[in-house]
């Protein structure tokens, strides 16, 4: 094997590189946010709903959950266009992440709907709060404490399934890396390269949220 590996020709390109690892980052929270407004209400639908919103709701997931995201987005970028509708790549990327974050986190959620007490939704009643305002100051706080590690969790998951997007030619961090190694042809060490990065975005992630969950929720929440 005659190969040598030269790092400085990727390292070069970092600055670029770190470009396109904030674009990651801003994939994975417009994901998780939007999955999650999605997810609530899903939640609250399955637990509190009629059977016909019951059934509606549980399909949505059942297709989304069973269905790949690759899927999912390839639909909304190549299949909508034959129906008049164009999105471009970085719009179709959200919105089917979107989808699917919000199908899962409608299981993970109602989890937590589940063990808000009805005493404390009837306690907020008779306060006079509207329903609006029993979910933000009531059920909120309560859901979040009882299952922010797998909210935190899927947030870390949604870092690294972000990727997904460089098939669709957005360039957040591994389509800026798949563009450094077509140019240089040193795949190798692009490659290993923004492994790293991933491992630093993901351990900061942890570390970022591990914190919130300790003195924002008063939840002891392992970093790894």
């Amino acid at each position: 094997m005659n190969y040598t590996f030269d790092y400085g020709e990727v390292l070069d390109h970092l600055p670029y590189l770190l470009g396109g690892a904030a674009l990651t980052l801003q994939i994975a929270f417009i994901s998780f946010w939007g999955g999650a407004v999605i997810g609530l209400g899903g939640a609250i639908g399955k637990v509190y709903g009629g059977r016909l919103s019951r059934w509606s709701i549980q399909a949505y997931v059942v297709f989304f959950t069973n269905t790949p995201a690759l899927v999912q987005i390839f639909f909304l970028f190549y299949a909508l266009p034959e129906a008049g509708i164009l999105l471009d790549p970085l719009p179709a990327v959200l919105i089917g992440l979107v989808l699917n974050a919000g199908a899962y986190l409608t299981d993970i959620l109602r989890a937590g709907v589940i063990s808000v007490r009805k005493a404390e939704i009837e306690a907020g009643l008779t306060l006079g709060m509207s329903r609006l305002q029993i979910v933000r100051h009531v059920m909120l706080p309560h859901i979040a404490k009882t299952i922010y590690a797998p909210l935190s969790n899927f947030f870390v998951w949604l870092v690294l399934g972000s990727s997904i997007a460089a098939l669709f030619a957005v360039e957040e961090l591994t389509g800026r890396a798949i563009n450094i190694s077509t140019a240089n042809l040193r795949t190798i060490e692009t490659f290993t390269i923004i492994a790293g990065v991933y491992v630093a975005l993901t351990f900061a992630a942890s570390i970022t949220l591990a914190l919130i969950g300790r003195y924002v929720f008063r939840v002891k929440a392992r970093i790894f």
